[in-house]
């Protein structure tokens, strides 16, 4: 094995010293050039950050949807009407959407491991505060400011699998990674749906305590870049390298380039909002639905919407392998269709009798699959066209229109139904179905990725 050696690096000075502890990884002082060494290195470091990462926004997950399986206690016990909960989802929406953009921007140009365990320890801490507590106030605060550090998830994690993975590769690799999000909401789901009948509050006390402990497994776990620890860039990327501006004015050149001139990503962006609009509609509402149209219980029907989950896992990953198999790894081609299907199976879902369980199980599983579907394949699409110059600034603007969804899914959605019944919210629901599909057939002639473009 052959290995170059090379002074110790600094860290940028664009970081204060106040917030060295965030900043990128500098080089190794030993850079591998053996091939054989370097593949064996890839291939290690490559599932480590694929699991690690995967584990993390998980657990994300376990700290941010646990109110939903919550909520019709806390209701109850707090006289919380649907209205207020419904304000409670939406700040924190439009929070972590605002967030997960001005988060993006940063991750872009932060280490990664840094970024991401200072945002999970800070929401499960947030998390503790929030099942303390019981005025209206104390409980909005909590949860608006654990919106904003959740932003803090997903950009570091684009960071990650857009430096160590090819742009020809991120379609299947990031469609694997997507499943972190079902993981993540099948455990919560079954976890508060058990926890939720000894009181409300331990579905915010429990999750938190297992976030912190995920937060030492992410630190030992997890390394910013190939170069950190002694690999060259991952082959396909290595052109963007030369461009990639230095300073306030090259990083505002590289985000105004890569993210803000693009239209399709607006396109994306776009197509985003309301795909998750239906995406937390079920979620979040899922098991109050159940119980007050279909009839069923709270614990069973926290099962059923982990099923959603479940199909969705199924549903993200055929999504990569259909993108890359038949649509030249092209995914808002394949957004089209997984769209439209999802609005045919909400509407099954619909006008299914209360008294056929299994039937309605099995269209919100359907539901479930066609939704994480186009979930999945927009961050592939931002991610790819954006370059791992600006990844996660374009996931983080795909971000901030996908959670301002909330001001329809949560408050919205909490407002129709209170006046009107879940008839006109699933009427509301089916017309974000068909908005999305004709938004995601106007990216049809997106490239695959950016990085012809600058070669």
């Amino acid at each position: 094995m052959i290995e170059t050696t090379q002074p110790p690096l600094k860290k940028p000075q664009a970081f204060p010293r106040w917030l060295c502890f965030f900043a990128p990884g500098p080089p190794a002082a030993r850079i591998l050039t053996d091939a054989l060494a370097i593949d064996a290195g890839f291939r290690s470091w490559q599932s480590k950050i694929l699991f690690s990462s995967i584990v993390g926004y998980a657990t994300f997950y376990l700290v941010r949807k646990n109110m939903s399986v919550a909520m019709p206690a806390m209701e109850h016990d707090l006289q919380i009407p649907k209205n207020i909960l419904g304000t409670f989802l939406t700040l924190h929406g439009v929070l972590y959407g605002i967030s997960k953009f001005a988060n993006g921007f940063f991750a872009d140009r932060c280490n990664a491991r840094s970024f991401m365990v200072v945002g999970l320890a800070a929401s499960a801490i947030l998390n503790l505060f929030f099942g303390l507590s019981s005025s209206v106030f104390a409980l909005g605060v909590f949860w608006m400011l654990n919106g904003w550090v959740q932003g803090m998830g997903f950009p570091p994690c684009a960071r990650l699998l857009t430096h160590w993975f090819s742009p020809t590769k991120l379609a299947t690799k990031m469609s694997i990674w997507n499943t972190s999000h079902c993981i993540g909401g099948v455990v919560i789901l079954l976890l508060t749906g058990y926890l939720v009948s000894r009181g409300w509050r331990l579905c915010f006390f429990v999750p938190a305590a297992m976030a912190l402990v995920c937060v030492v497994f992410l630190w030992f776990t997890l390394a910013d870049t190939p170069a950190s620890v002694g690999l060259p860039e991952v082959e396909g990327t290595k052109a963007v390298s030369a461009l990639q501006g230095e300073g306030r004015q090259g990083a505002w050149t590289v985000l105004v380039d890569c993210v803000f001139r693009n239209k399709y990503i607006w396109y994306v962006s776009l197509a985003n909002f309301f795909v998750y609009t239906l995406r937390y509609a079920v979620f979040d509402w899922g098991p109050t639905v159940l119980k007050e149209a279909k009839h069923i219980e709270i614990k069973h029907g926290a099962w059923m919407v982990a099923g959603f989950e479940v199909s969705g896992a199924i549903g993200a990953l055929l999504g990569g392998w259909v993108t890359e198999r038949f649509f030249g790894g092209r995914p808002m081609r394949a957004c089209i269709f997984f769209m439209a299907f999802a609005g045919i199976s909400l509407l099954l879902f619909w006008q299914a009798a209360a008294e056929s369980k299994i039937w309605i199980a099995a269209l919100l599983c359907c539901t479930g699959f066609f939704i994480y579907g186009p979930q999945c394949l927009i961050g592939i699409a931002a991610a790819n066209l954006a370059t791992k110059r600006a990844a996660a600034s374009a996931v983080g603007l795909t971000g901030l229109f996908g959670y301002s969804s909330t001001l329809l899914s949560g408050w919205g959605l909490g407002t129709l139904v209170k006046h009107y019944g879940w008839d006109a919210a699933f009427i509301g629901l089916l017309i974000i179905a068909v908005i999305g599909t004709i938004v995601s057939i106007a990216a049809w002639p997106a490239k695959a990725h950016g990085y012809s473009e600058i070669t």
